[in-house]
């Protein structure tokens, strides 16, 4: 079934054009900001978006209070590059890590010192900034630790590796070791006992821990919270869910038990997997509904304390739906929708996120935008919300999306560029409604594809044959965006083709 939004229907408002009448833009004081990242959220997995199968209404709620950002890109397709893209705001052709790489014995290839981080350009405005989740750009005391990048108070799992286990042995406190009470902890990675029954449920209880890591994490965000409710805060919230292994408390599965779908058994994928579950598919929903009610702890504390009206909350997702089908079930949720691809990919399913801005009097409520935006968006963004766009340095490639959060009419963005140099290798630019694409560039392909978005949302027709003119353009936007980089090289640009071995 394709999903289609009725507010989607009325795209032809591309700038969206909103008169909403606001008291000030730039607050005083200055406004909170709270940024939620989902982690391999997809595009229609939340019901603001589309979902019919998933409860999340604190998620839905917040859409509602604010305004929803239709054509909205991810850093990058999966993790770390993403979320480079977002702390630096540089494109991935400038960006300094531009695919996810593990440094030994935990840890990804740390951002260099020198980078200058969101967290950093705040903390120089007088915010306190805390971070809580996922971090995943520098391994515990190198230079991209986020203690070293501009976060004053870090809670959650530094390394991405360590981070497929939802019952880990520990997690870290800015730079300390908290042991968790799961004992022994559960694995992100294994396989049913060779001699279990995989139709026995109890064959998968080593899979469940007593230490929920998610739970720990919202909790030390909530207390930052309370903290620091009379001083500025940017709280940095990446959590990790849903993000494989499907691991989720037992209570949490009741709701989507209930409902009595017919649910396999994941038992092992050949190859990569990650550990089993006896009802994957209510697992996976039940995981999102419990980020849902991680949001809304946050959004009743916020009004609790009285501080609704002068905090800004982001919400997004660090690249689309996972690929790995057997454990997430992606079209039976229809997480992606009408989007081609997923996880990994840079066509729309694997980039396109759900995002949401709300800020109350300032930000109309029930709003829609179809202005085209990224990652490297948010720092110029948030630091003219704040107040600070002096702050903004001048070697990033985001544009500030303030004019749009305003209601007010912008101009559309000039380009949005991406590349990836895994899963293929990839290259893509948007321009207006116009998307040119590489794939495969590992084995030496540089021919582009080309498709008119606003028709063919799908991309399933590939018009390049047809405007040879557009082609050429946009292959000269991907030659101009993209830097050599050589830890990260895209082949053949950066490097030449690997020569296979004749067998």
């Amino acid at each position: 079934m394709r999903i289609v939004l009725r507010a989607e229907l009325f795209l032809v408002f591309a700038t969206s054009v909103f008169l909403w009448p606001i008291s000030s833009w730039a607050a005083t004081p200055p406004p909170n900001i709270v940024f939620i990242l989902a982690d391999d959220l997809g595009y229609r997995e939340l019901g603001c978006f589309g979902q019919k199968l998933i409860q999340t209404p604190n998620l839905d709620r917040l859409a509602r209070e604010g305004m929803r950002l239709t054509q909205h890109y991810s850093g990058n397709a999966v993790c770390a590059p993403s979320r480079c893209v977002l702390m630096t705001g540089k494109h991935p052709g400038h960006a300094y890590v531009r695919s996810n790489k593990s440094t030994p014995p935990e840890g990804q290839q740390p951002i260099p010192e020198e980078e200058v981080t969101l967290a950093e350009l705040l903390q120089a405005q007088g915010y306190v900034t805390g971070a809580f989740g996922k971090w995943g750009l520098g391994g515990p005391g190198s230079c991209g630790d986020p203690i070293q990048q501009g976060v004053d108070r870090f809670f959650g799992y530094n390394c991405q590796g360590h981070a497929h286990s939802y019952y880990p042995a520990y997690l870290w406190s800015d730079e300390e070791r908290i042991p968790l009470n799961n004992r022994p902890p559960v694995p992100g990675h294994a396989g049913l006992a060779k001699d279990a029954d995989p139709a026995d449920p109890r064959s998968y209880d080593r899979f469940k821990g007593q230490d929920y890591a998610p739970d720990r994490i919202n909790a030390q965000a909530l207390e930052f919270i309370r903290a620091h409710e009379d001083q500025p805060f940017f709280l940095y919230y990446p959590a990790v869910i849903p993000h494989v292994a499907l691991h989720v408390p037992d209570e949490a599965l009741q709701p989507y038990l209930a409902l009595g779908w017919k649910d396999p058994p994941f038992t092992r994928a050949k190859g990569y997997g990650y550990t089993p579950h006896f009802t994957p598919r209510a697992a996976y929903a039940a995981m999102i509904s419990r980020l849902d009610q991680y949001v809304g702890n946050l959004l009743k504390l916020l009004d609790e304390l009285g501080m609704r009206e002068n905090t800004i909350v982001v919400f997004s997702s660090d690249n689309g739906t996972t690929h790995l089908k057997q454990e997430v079930d992606y079209d039976f949720f229809e997480s992606v929708g009408e989007l081609r691809g997923l996880k990994g990919s840079l066509y729309e399913g694997g980039v396109r996120v759900p995002t949401m801005v709300r800020w109350p009097g300032r930000i109309k409520p029930n709003s829609l935008s179809a202005q085209v935006g990224g990652f490297e968006d948010w720092m110029p963004t948030l630091l003219e919300m704040a107040g600070a766009e002096a702050a903004t340095p001048a070697d990033i490639d985001g544009i500030s999306l303030a004019a749009t959060l305003r209601g007010e009419e912008q101009a559309p963005r000039p380009f949005l560029y991406r590349e990836f140099p895994s899963y293929g290798g990839q290259q893509s630019v948007r321009v207006g409604d116009w998307k040119a694409i590489r794939q495969n560039m590992n084995r030496g392909n540089l021919e582009i594809e080309l498709y008119n978005l606003t028709a063919d949302i799908g991309e399933q027709k590939d018009l390049s044959e047809e405007y040879p003119d557009k082609v050429k353009a946009l292959a000269q936007v991907m030659e101009r965006e993209h830097s050599p980089s050589s830890m990260f090289p895209l082949v053949p640009l950066d490097a030449p083709v690997r020569q296979r071995k004749k067998k």
